[in-house]
């Protein structure tokens, strides 16, 4: 089924550096002189005077891939050259190649693979890869090339070499879906492409295992998730979406970790969403969603 976000002979512009007057005009006038009609426009300054500028752009061309050289030529002069902005264009019918790391739990991983299959994300999945075996043939009922890479014992390199050799090159982002691994940096930096991760929201107070457990026995009365790009610094990279459901007294520490995987889903969904949408843009350690 083909997604409904894949959007044929449209472009995602995104721009972002030093604000300064004439940017809006700038891109809006570009675009006009390739044919190009403006269907979404999104912008966002930290400061008017010299702050930070963000802007996305969706525009429609027909023959979009053939116009797409001289289009990209034209912003590096323009945007580059003139206004020393930073910019990426992306063809809205290509979708991106989503990798998912999986464990044991299995709730975020089968409902990356059934939004998929319905045509909510707009991406394809070449693989999933996990450390144990469990999921498996629910993964390959949907038609993913399922992969078990052990991950046992204090060393993880090597299980680390074999998972690069199965994503480099095949992949334009990767999702850990409940992936209960610590990635090296060595193997982020080799990897090359932004890593999702989703995890519950009770980080830092509640760490280790069974965190609904201790979080029902110092009585929370919020639970929720945090879905946000993994770097070196261990939950602590840009964050992309956050959610909470309230809970009682009453909930039993099964049923906290029952709608905690409820938030989980929904947050890692919308992240992967975005993502796939060029709506997430990354500036230091948060990020701007459009």
């Amino acid at each position: 089924m083909a997604a409904p976000h894949l959007l044929h002979d449209h472009a995602c512009l995104i721009v972002h550096g030093k604000d300064r007057p004439g940017i809006v005009a700038a891109v809006s006038a570009l675009i006009t002189r390739h044919q190009g009609n403006i269907v979404a426009f999104d912008q966002y300054s930290d400061d008017p005077t010299g702050g930070d500028y963000f802007q996305r752009v969706v525009f429609h061309r027909p023959d979009l891939s053939a116009a797409l050289p001289a289009l990209e030529d034209d912003l590096a002069r323009t945007l580059g050259d003139g206004f020393d902005l930073q910019w990426t264009i992306t063809d809205q019918s290509i979708p991106k190649r989503m990798a998912i790391l999986a464990s044991k739990q299995d709730h975020c991983l089968l409902d990356l693979l059934w939004r998929h299959r319905r045509g909510d994300l707009p991406v394809s999945i070449p693989m999933v890869v996990s450390n144990h075996t469990t999921a498996a043939e629910d993964v390959r009922s949907f038609g993913v090339p399922f992969f078990h890479v052990p991950s046992a014992g204090a060393d993880k390199a090597a299980a680390e070499a074999q998972i690069l050799q199965l994503l480099k090159g095949n992949v334009d982002f990767v999702v850990l879906a409940r992936y209960m691994q610590i990635l090296s940096a060595d193997f982020l930096e080799q990897l090359g492409v932004p890593v999702i991760n989703i995890h519950h929201s009770f980080l830092p107070a509640f760490v280790g295992a069974e965190p609904y457990r201790k979080a029902k026995e110092r009585g929370v009365k919020l639970i929720g998730a945090t879905s946000h790009y993994v770097t070196d610094d261990l939950d602590e990279g840009p964050i992309i979406e956050q959610d909470t459901v309230r809970v009682t007294h009453a909930d039993t520490s099964a049923e906290l970790a029952r709608r905690g995987a409820d938030v989980e889903r929904q947050v890692l969904s919308r992240a992967v969403l975005w993502h796939a949408q060029d709506r997430v843009i990354r500036h230091g350690n948060h990020t701007i969603v459009f």
